[in-house]
């Protein structure tokens, strides 16, 4: 006889506790999910417009069809090639400066976690982080300050007698890349920092215990316990950033951008807004932006078979 004919009449049965458990995390995960939807892939729409030859104020399907005219006319003309190059190695520099410096946050965070006066600590913790939500254009406003023919630096060079004339230091396209990744590691390395002082207090205590009864110096300890604890956070935040390779960002960019170092700056965010916005090209800085999605899509996954292979397990 089947259980639910065995079931005596007016008896309730009471769900299985782990069932009842997945619906209530669910119910939590609903809003977000809703969120990543709305933010995330509805937008997706929009990918239309690179498929049409979009003018405002028209409406999209009023304007004329032209499949995939604008992703040829990326590379349409030698003019055209030369410039998609030089954004995409300008993109290229940029992000790889910023992975192959991207232990700088450790090195810190270690730095931090050994001053063993906790004031001073926190004060030094605190004026790092503070960068991190100060907006770029205040950044720029104080490299101007500092930076520019008439800013303090000049000035101070001048009145020493180092200089004759003002040096153009936010004008000057060859050091582009470095002035940039140094105000973007000025501004993050304290904020970047704080996930790795974390995992530095998650180490066990008795490691260094131990390690100071055997008679370790501070750069042994660090060396074999600090470092080796630090490697699985730091493996998975540069599989991240690797992940994240064309995304640079538009803000630093922009503000910082003028007519002598323009060439040197255009990343491929800030190219997709220029060619947008400025030239009024809305269907093709569509589809340099649906290239560049499907191209960041190809590097998570193959940086998440590069995850398995090195942690034994996926990021995704």
């Amino acid at each position: 006889m089947s259980d639910a004919s065995s079931a005596k009449p007016g008896v309730i049965k009471r769900m299985n506790p782990r069932r009842r458990q997945g619906y209530v995390m669910f119910a939590i995960i609903f809003p977000f999910l809703v969120l990543v939807f709305l933010f995330n892939y509805l937008p997706l729409y929009g990918w239309l417009y690179a498929l049409f030859d979009y003018r405002p104020p028209f409406k999209l399907f009023d304007t004329p069809y032209v499949g995939f005219k604008w992703f040829y006319n990326i590379i349409e003309t030698d003019v055209k090639r030369r410039q998609i190059l030089q954004v995409l190695t300008n993109t290229f520099v940029m992000s790889g400066l910023s992975i192959a410096t991207s232990w700088l946050p450790m090195l810190f965070a270690i730095a931090l976690n050994e001053v063993i006066h906790r004031k001073f600590k926190r004060v030094v913790q605190t004026f790092t982080t503070i960068p991190y939500f100060i907006s770029w254009v205040l950044v720029y406003s104080l490299a101007f300050s500092l930076f520019s023919n008439t800013g303090m630096v000049n000035i101070l060079l001048i009145k020493l007698g180092v200089i004759t004339k003002p040096i153009m230091f936010l004008q000057m396209g060859n050091t582009t890349w470095l002035t940039m990744w140094a105000w973007n590691t000025w501004k993050g390395l304290g904020w970047s920092a704080i996930i790795y002082i974390a995992a530095i207090a998650s180490i066990d205590q008795e490691l260094y215990e131990a390690a100071y009864v055997d008679g370790a110096k501070r750069f042994r300890v660090i060396w074999h316990i600090t470092i080796p604890g630090l490697l699985s956070t730091y493996v998975v935040l540069l599989l991240i950033n690797i992940a994240n390779f064309l995304n640079n960002g538009v803000e630093m960019y922009y503000v910082f951008q003028n007519s002598f170092n323009k060439e040197y700056i255009q990343v491929l965010d800030l190219y997709v807004y220029n060619f947008g916005f400025s030239a009024g090209g809305y269907s093709g800085a569509t589809a340099v932006s649906v290239l560049k999605s499907i191209v960041s899509v190809v590097l998570l996954f193959t940086v998440n078979r590069l995850a398995k292979s090195l942690r034994g397990e996926p990021i995704i």
